[in-house]
């Protein structure tokens, strides 16, 4: 196989790696398929969503609740995040340091920890207009779904600083490049849900 072959999809390391690049064979195609049984998840809670989102039970529906230009401030966010995961993984990929690899890691944290910022402050923002969960089929639906993907950038975020600080103690091993490459794969895909829940739920709630 050439050097620039792709084994699997995402990031291939590339025989510069020399076993490293093998060993992520098989372990990014099971991520792959962890992956999928995520979408599913994803996939009812859209299913459940959509056929709730009219049942309002005479409260406020999506035009009195959601706040699109926040919102847009979010996908602002989570697209830049992964753009700068994106370049982490080429520095990874073309060992351009350590230092640099930690700084667009913890630059990829920070634009994660803002989009939830900003997402708990459009939560708490539906609460003063008596948009909870328990008010109708479409609230429940609704947190049923949103929030359910920020608890994934969440451990994502976690993932990312437990990854920051196993490359501060330990370099840029075999266990840092798989775990950096398969974090990747889960923030992208993060990224890939948002851009659905951002024209299903918002775009679409307000048309």
């Amino acid at each position: 196989m050439s050097d620039g072959a792709i084994q699997h999809p995402g990031l291939n390391l590339g025989r510069a790696h020399g076993r490293d690049h093998d060993a992520a064979d098989a372990m990014m195609i099971g991520f792959w398929i962890f992956l999928m049984s995520d979408a599913i998840l994803f996939g009812m809670a859209f299913a459940t969503y959509l056929t709730s989102v009219n049942a309002t039970a005479g409260g406020p529906g999506p035009r009195a609740l959601y706040d699109i230009r926040s919102v847009f401030v979010e996908t602002l966010l989570l697209l830049g995040s992964s753009f700068t995961f994106g370049v982490a993984s080429l520095a990874l990929k073309y060992r351009h340091g350590t230092v640099r690899l930690i700084g667009w890691l913890a630059l990829t944290l920070v634009l994660g920890v803002a989009f939830l910022g900003f997402e708990l402050h459009d939560f708490a923002s539906m609460f003063a207009r008596g948009g909870v969960p328990t008010r109708s089929g479409f609230l429940s639906a609704f947190f049923g779904l949103v929030p359910l993907h920020g608890l994934h950038v969440l451990g994502g975020g976690i993932w990312l600083i437990c990854l920051i600080g196993q490359i501060a103690i330990y370099g840029v091993d075999r266990q840092v490049k798989l775990g950096v490459m398969r974090l990747a794969q889960y923030w992208h895909f993060l990224d890939i849900v948002w851009i659905a829940i951002f024209s299903v739920v918002y775009l679409g709630g307000l048309a």
